[in-house]
């Protein structure tokens, strides 16, 4: 068990480094929270270390996209069941659509990935079961050339943390610690408190 708040701290932070480097990581896939009470798993693409932000891939068409602008904050909570450590963050989420950020991420991207953006928009509805995909698509990976429309569909979802709730979950006795950041500056301030 950690001791002190900054062990919990390093812990977040080192957690947070691994999880979108690391498929097999448990903090890979995250439970991102919107505004409008929305719960998704969503894949943690990258951590900023020295920003504290979380970045992550959407669909402008998704609903995210229209919430998250009109109302920025955001809940993530990572769970790790064989360390038990549960960490639950708040933050300010942007939906980023355009710039080298998005650029670098889009050819970061496989192909079979980025064909997710060819598709109908997330919640179309259907009269029967389906992927969303153009029947052509479907189990078949797309060439560059077929996926220059889905890039207009691609955004990021970067999230600012500004608040981290750290929990140790143990049979002797939880043992939880939180911290917000000071005035929006790069440090925090933590504390003790009763799980």
């Amino acid at each position: 068990m950690l001791e002190t708040l900054d062990e919990c701290l390093t812990d977040c932070r080192n957690r947070l480094i691994r999880a979108p480097r690391d498929r097999k990581s448990p903090m890979h896939t995250p439970v991102i929270v919107t505004g409008d009470v929305d719960a998704r798993v969503m894949v943690l693409r990258a951590f900023d270390s020295v920003a504290w932000r979380l970045r992550l891939h959407t669909d402008i068409r998704a609903p995210k996209a229209q919430v998250i602008p009109a109302d920025p904050r955001v809940a993530v909570l990572f769970y790790d069941k064989g360390a038990k450590i549960q960490i639950r963050a708040r933050g300010l989420g942007e939906i980023v659509a355009a710039g080298d950020e998005v650029d670098a991420a889009w050819r970061a991207s496989t192909n079979f990935a980025r064909r997710c953006y060819l598709g109908d928009g997330p919640g179309s509805a259907s009269d029967k079961p389906t992927s969303g995909l153009p029947a052509e698509f479907e189990g078949v990976e797309p060439d560059d050339a077929q996926l220059l429309p889905a890039r207009e569909n691609f955004a990021l979802l970067r999230i600012t943390l500004t608040a981290l709730d750290w929990l140790y979950l143990a049979h002797t006795g939880h043992v939880r610690a939180q911290f917000e950041r000071v005035d929006g500056a790069d440090s925090w301030k933590g504390r003790w408190v009763s799980p």
